[in-house]
This record gives C-alpha cells, structure tokens and sequence, in this order.
C-alpha cells in the first residue's frame, strides 16, 4: 500500500473522532488571548495520543513535537490558529456555539481539529518517515500583532529553526474536497488607520460661528482615495476603506470633534511606508486648509503574506497525488489578511485554502457571518492531505 493510500485510509478510520473533535471546539469558542479551555482541550488530546508538548506558549498556546526515524536529520512545522470571533452564532445545529455572543465563524475549530487529526496520522506512521514535525497551536489570530508574532518571539521557530512551514485555512468559495493555493503573493498586509478631526463645535442654524469637523472630515475621507487612484501604480493591488464615521452631534448640534477608523492594504513594503505618509500629509493638510486639525494615527498590522514559489510547486503536485488535480485550483489574489505571514518572513512558507462549500446543503455564508458553517466531509481532507504534505516534505 503507497503512503495516499495509507493515509486516506487512516483519514478515514479517524474520522468521526475529527469530526466530534470539531464540534466540541466549535461549540466551546474562546476569544483571543482567552482559549484557556481550548488549550486545555488540545493538550487532553494530545496527551491521549502520547504526543510531547508544551503548554503556555505566549499565553494559550501549545508546540507539540512528532518524531520519526532519526528525528534530527530534518524537521518542519504545522501550525493551526485557536481563536474565535465576537459574533453571535445563527446555525440552528447541536453543536452550535455554548459561549453567548463569540463565534467560531473564521473555521478555527476546523483548523485545530485537522491538525490533530493530522497528528494522529503523523503519530501512527512515524516509523514511515525520517526527521521531526512541531505542531503549532496558536492563539490570537485576529487580534493584533497576531500571535503568530507573539509565538516567534517566545522562539517557536527556534531549536531547531524548522526548514518548512505549513498552514491551512478555510474557504467557502471552494466545494469540500477541493484545495486551493497560490504562488507568491497571496494575502495582502494590513494597517488600522485612526484619524481625530477636531474644529469648533455649535448650533447648526450658524454654521458661520463653527468650524464644522463633519464636513473636514468628509473632505478628508473623499481626499484620501487619491491615495489608490492617482498616487498608487495601477499595476499594484492597494484598499483604502473607512467603516467607521463617529460624529457625536444633533439635527441642530454641530460637534467638536470626529472620528474616524479604516484600513490600508497592499502588497509592497516601500510604497505601505509611502502610502502610510501620503494619509498623514493629506489629512492633515485637507483639515489645516479647512481651518481645523487632524491627528492621525496608523496601527501597523501584519506584512503581506507570500507563498515559498518552491512550495508551492510542491503542494500543488502532492495535493494532486492526494485527491486528483482536478481538485486542486489555482487561487487569486485576495486583500484580507492572516497572521500566518509574520512566520513566512523567517521561513519558507506555504499557506492553502481547504473547501468547505456545499450548496446541496446550504453551506454558502462566508467567513466572519452568523451563520458561516462547514460541510464537515472537508474534515476528511483537512486531515489526510496535512499528513501526506508533511510526510512528503521531510523527504525532499
């Protein structure tokens, strides 16, 4: 028996295991910098299965360690987020969400359940394979700086530094059974943008006593998208989005200040710094015109994530071998963001998209909704094609 068929085989025995392990997690969601109980969950499993760990990695997190035939010759890592979001869950299932108003709704659960399903494979065929495999579980995905970030510092990717690094993450635009990846540039990096317009407030019947902050700061708003229309190449994917306008005044009551909140993203170190100072000069100058101020400040978020063009290549043939190439698409560019990038500065990365779509079964809402829910036979691939990626890694 080849090693695919092996582990569809093993994939297959396990799981309804994965499958309740999934559901357990998403039913006990935890936000960011709070999955006490995850953790504990996590390390109870891995406990079961005989895998080392450690606990209390930059706060909740876990490394898990899976040795094979000479476990120092090489070793890789596999990494699986563990937070869950503000959201108030809407699937009328039996597993849905016990935490009122926190949500699995970004596939978490998913992640860490096929990485222990992984884990079980990797642990069952470790006589099969030469080198050694750390298991990241990482908290605080969606919450700045990351806890990617947080983890790289406590050096999880240190002793010894892993030569490859692998993740997955749910996508609802893709049927379950279906993978998808892209070469190089994949997810763009993200800034918060945070702007204070201040004037001089009044009654709205005189608009001749005020300096009007609402209107600065529309004329601010409108100003900036020059930013991505006429200072940005056109060849270079750029956002510049504001959701959130907060006037605090009346019908006749005219405030003092505003603010305002957006985000920046794009796919180039050089021009983010440029971009980051063009908002601060034209802010700040579009209110100084207007008799008014602007303090503006930019949270820097994650870098833009890139996928190692060679590992790329390679998932792109062992996802192939695993599940047919008629699984496996090509993926495009996409301006949301992931953590997962701070450790794809440090090491060669790869970062894959797993179906979880079935619209027989009304499996359709996207990512961070009420009612984002999985067709759980994707659970199957997430689990098997992990171990077969990593296994098929340590060879090369």
């Amino acid at each position: 028996m080849n090693l695919a068929d092996q582990i569809h085989r093993l994939a297959e025995e396990i799981f309804p295991e994965v499958v309740a392990i999934r559901r357990h997690l998403h039913a006990h969601p935890e936000l960011s910098k709070k999955e006490f109980q995850t953790a504990a969950y996590i390390a109870s499993q891995l406990r079961q299965m005989e895998i080392p760990f450690q606990e209390g990695v930059a706060g909740t997190g876990l490394v898990a360690l899976i040795e094979g035939e000479n476990p120092g010759k090489r070793m890789i890592a596999l990494r699986a987020d563990m937070d869950a979001l503000p959201i108030r869950e809407e699937n009328p299932v039996d597993y849905a969400s016990q935490n009122p108003g926190v949500m699995h709704a970004c596939g978490h659960d998913v992640h860490m359940a096929s990485l222990l399903g992984a884990a079980k494979i990797l642990h069952t065929l470790r006589d099969q394979f030469e080198g050694s495999i750390r298991l990241i579980f990482q908290p605080s995905e969606e919450n700045y700086p990351g806890g990617a970030s947080l983890m790289i510092k406590e050096g999880v990717l240190e002793n010894p530094r892993p030569s490859a690094i692998f993740a997955q993450h749910v996508f609802p635009g893709l049927p379950a059974g279906k993978v998808g990846i892209r070469s190089g540039k994949y997810m763009a990096s993200t800034d918060e943008i945070y702007l204070t317009v201040k004037g001089k407030g009044g009654h709205g019947g005189m608009p001749h006593t005020v300096i009007d902050p609402v209107l600065i700061a529309s004329h601010i708003v409108v100003a900036l998208q020059q930013i991505v229309s006429r200072r940005n190449k056109p060849s270079l994917p750029t956002v510049l989005s504001f959701g959130r306008f907060m006037a605090d005044g009346r019908t006749n009551i005219i405030p003092s200040e505003v603010k305002l909140e957006g985000t920046i993203r794009t796919f180039d170190e050089d021009w983010r710094k440029q971009a980051h100072q063009l908002i601060r000069e034209i802010a700040e100058g579009t209110a100084r015109a207007m008799g008014g101020d602007c303090e503006v400040f930019i949270d820097p978020g994650y870098p833009f994530l890139a996928n190692d063009e060679r590992l790329a290549d390679h998932f792109r043939a062992w996802a192939g071998e695993y599940l047919g190439t008629e699984n496996v698409e090509e993926l495009e560019l996409a301006m949301t963001a992931e953590d997962f990038a701070w450790y794809a500065q440090i090491l060669p990365a790869c970062f894959y998209r797993l179906g979880v779509r079935n619209e027989s079964k009304g499996l359709v809402s996207n990512l961070h909704t009420s009612t984002f829910n999985i067709d759980e036979e994707a659970l199957r691939t997430g689990a098997g094609l992990m171990a077969y990626i990593a296994i098929n890694q340590l060879g090369e």
